[in-house]
């Protein structure tokens, strides 16, 4: 159904919120417009937007950005369709944010490369770009079991199980099952995979050098029953 994308990810995107405070505390500092990369159906978005903040959110899911623009309504929420490697603005930002490992989704250092400097093209000198990563996976403890994120809309359930974490191929991979139970209560299933590159915070910190940025300390955001913790890196726009 064409709202599925945006269905699952207010299951298991939508009720995150460790990092919010973070990003909050930053838009406080920055000059001009707040950039939310992968922005969704606007979690982060709509939170700073809610305090003032005027926000350009970037997706390249159709459907998330139509959902985002329906959500924000007369809040100054700028929803744009975009890939984060090939985008354009009409306006510098003071701060670009990619928050929920949404770097790490990039598979291979020449796309983040070409991210970093799309970054760099539209931050104003002086701005700041902060990305969470989660540099390691926690041990498994066979004494945790985690609880699924579950959603209802007009009586269907949503249920986003992980089933497992591990590394493959220099890859994090994070196993979920999916389940939908109908009104008629029907269930049906499937695994969901998501790969997020290995990037250690110091390689990343080399790389944004090359594309115009200089290293401006790291901040951490606490891991919570259902979601590791992350370290974001701070970078500024140099020139």
């Amino acid at each position: 159904m064409s709202e599925a994308a945006v269905i699952w990810h207010d299951v298991e995107c939508g009720g995150y919120d460790a990092d919010l405070s973070l990003w909050e505390e930053m838009a406080e500092r920055c000059d001009g417009p707040v950039l939310d990369l992968g922005c969704g159906t606007g979690r982060v978005a709509l939170h700073l937007a809610r305090r003032g903040h005027r926000v350009i959110g970037v997706d390249r899911d159709h459907e998330l950005i139509l959902e985002l623009s329906e959500r924000a309504g007369d809040l100054a929420v700028e929803p744009i369709c975009a890939d984060a490697l090939d985008f354009e603005l009409d306006e510098p930002v003071g701060l670009a944010l990619a928050p929920m490992q949404f770097l790490q989704l990039l598979q291979d250092p020449e796309s983040r490369m070409r991210c970093l400097r799309r970054i760099a093209a539209v931050l104003r000198p002086g701005g700041l770009f902060a990305t969470a990563l989660v540099a390691h996976l926690p041990r498994p403890d066979d004494s945790f079991i985690p609880l699924p994120d579950v959603h209802e809309v007009d009586g269907w359930i949503y249920s986003s199980l992980p089933t497992g974490l591990g590394v493959a191929g220099g890859r994090f991979v994070l196993k979920r099952l999916r389940q939908i139970v109908s009104p008629k209560g029907e269930l049906t299933q499937q695994i969901d995979l998501i790969k997020l590159a290995e990037v250690d915070p110091a390689e990343l910190e080399a790389e944004a050098e090359a594309a115009g940025f200089v290293p401006a300390g790291r901040r951490s955001i606490p891991a919570t029953e259902a979601h590791v913790g992350s370290s974001v890196v701070l970078l500024e726009r140099s020139g």
